[in-house]
């Protein structure tokens, strides 16, 4: 069943408007009971998450690896005064480059670090008080149980900034439906668009599938237009960063091909270049390719497909750096 929101004032976080009416609280009270047989994610391991841990190899309570303001986002969610973001340990995905593998793939490391929804909260309203323009829940996808009960207790002490969702886009549809009110900027990478790639990459032979559904969800909430605060931040919207990857890993055209014709050619994209043979990716035998960064001949190829299929004025391209 999709949500029903309430009319939410101009300005105003999506949130705001479900705490006032006690729906707030009980959407934070569906994710929780969702640990009970755990499919927050197509992984569907369905595990009792408040007894074991799952295969993002987390449980019940909060793994926050470091939470602070981060001025390296995109210009319309970092401004000028930074957006507040919460790294959480541990993910649903295993992608061999990842540039955060020592947040990600080291449970070991983050299984003590567990904490309380009250602590998470309060991390949310230092972040506002120090002038963030938004709450960034980064790689939130197995720990949205803990984040929305946090949020509902940041809420109902004044928290009134933008929740950005920054995930790797490998969502359950299910869980996306309950934050529909909740979250006002979703930020998801849409990585690959090939199954293969994507098992012998990240685990996950069904991203392509399951992100792209996942994305449409994330659209139909939010469409493709943008709502900007006065300082020219994003306050409500959508935005699909795509990575490059060497060797046309990342198959960036037929991506953008599908943004364009499935949802919108309005829809904003973050076209990345910065890729580098992080984690893994430097001694992966089979893929040599990923020992190095991008040329500049796939940067333009990605450039031109970009211009090809995509018209939004908000899309952002990050500049290549030659090596």
């Amino acid at each position: 069943m999709t949500p029903v929101r309430s009319p939410r004032p101009a300005g105003e976080p999506a949130y705001r408007s479900l705490l006032a009416d006690g729906r707030l609280a009980e959407r934070a009270a569906k994710l929780d009971a969702a640990l009970s047989a755990c499919e927050l994610c197509p992984r569907r391991c369905r595990v009792d998450r408040h007894r074991e841990r799952g295969r993002c190899f987390t449980g019940a309570e909060p793994i926050v690896a470091s939470w602070g303001p981060h001025f390296g986002e995109e210009p319309p969610i970092s401004g000028t005064s930074g957006s507040g973001t919460i790294f959480l340990a541990n993910c649903n995905l295993r992608c061999a480059f990842c540039q955060n593998a020592d947040i990600s793939q080291r449970p070991a490391e983050h299984v003590s670090h567990a904490s309380q929804p009250e602590e998470l909260a309060a991390a949310m309203l230092e972040l506002q008080r120090a002038g963030c323009h938004n709450v960034n829940w980064v790689s939130p996808t197995h720990q949205l149980p803990a984040l929305a009960r946090a949020l509902a207790l940041a809420a109902a002490n004044g928290l009134a900034i933008p929740v950005v969702y920054n995930t790797n886009a490998y969502d359950s549809v299910e869980a996306l439906c309950l934050l529909d009110g909740i979250v006002d900027v979703y930020m998801p990478d849409l990585k690959y668009a090939d199954d293969a790639v994507a098992e012998e990459l990240s685990g996950v032979p069904d991203y392509p599938q399951a992100s792209r559904l996942a994305i449409a969800e994330m659209f139909r909430q939010v469409g493709d237009g943008w709502e900007l605060a006065a300082d020219g931040t994003l306050r409500r919207g959508l935005l699909v960063r795509v990575l490059i990857l060497p060797g046309g890993l990342a198959g960036v055209a037929d991506t953008l091909r599908w943004l364009a014709g499935e949802l919108s050619p309005d829809v904003a994209v973050s076209l990345m270049s910065q890729y580098r043979p992080a984690h893994r990716a430097a001694r992966l035998p089979l893929r040599p390719e990923l020992t190095r960064t991008i040329s500049a001949g796939e940067y333009r190829d990605a450039v031109e497909a970009l211009h090809e299929f995509n018209r939004s004025p908000h899309t952002l391209v990050q500049r290549f750096v030659g090596r």
